[in-house]
Formats: structure tokens, sequence, C-alpha cells
């Protein structure tokens, strides 16, 4: 049986690591934490792994670091 096998399209529930990630409950796409936008499993490339979130895009990852204060030379407000 295929691990992604009955997941039908629904959410699904990952712990983001370091250049990998960990399905804990299987699902076809995951939400984006700054646009919304609905990102299929197999186009997930941005997130972040101390606040546990993806993002669709690297715009959208680099909008929520500066929102984060993680940018060299930003003081955290």
């Amino acid at each position: 049986m295929n691990r992604f096998e009955g997941s039908g399209f629904r959410e699904a529930k990952i712990r983001y690591l370091d250049g990998d990630y960990q399905i804990l409950t299987a699902g076809s796409y995951v939400i984006c934490a700054m646009t919304g936008t609905q990102i299929p499993i197999d186009e997930l490339r941005y997130w972040s792994v101390a606040r546990q979130e993806p993002y669709v895009d690297c715009a959208s990852s680099l909008e929520a670091d500066k929102r984060a204060g993680m940018l060299p030379n930003q003081t955290r407000g």
C-alpha cells in the first residue's frame, strides 16, 4: 500500500524539518501561511522549521521572515 493511498483531497498535517518534512496525517495539500493558497504536497518547497509553516513560494517565505524579524540587519520589534 502506498503511503499516500487513500489520502484524498484534504489538508495534510506535516512536521517541517531541516531540508525535509514528515507527514503526520496524509493529505494532498497544505495551506500557505502567508497567502492561504493550497500547495500540493509534491510542489512543497518552502517552509519554516522554527515557525512550522509552509509557503507557496520564495517571496512568501521572505515576507514571513521579514514579519518575524528573522533577517540579518533587522531588529526585532
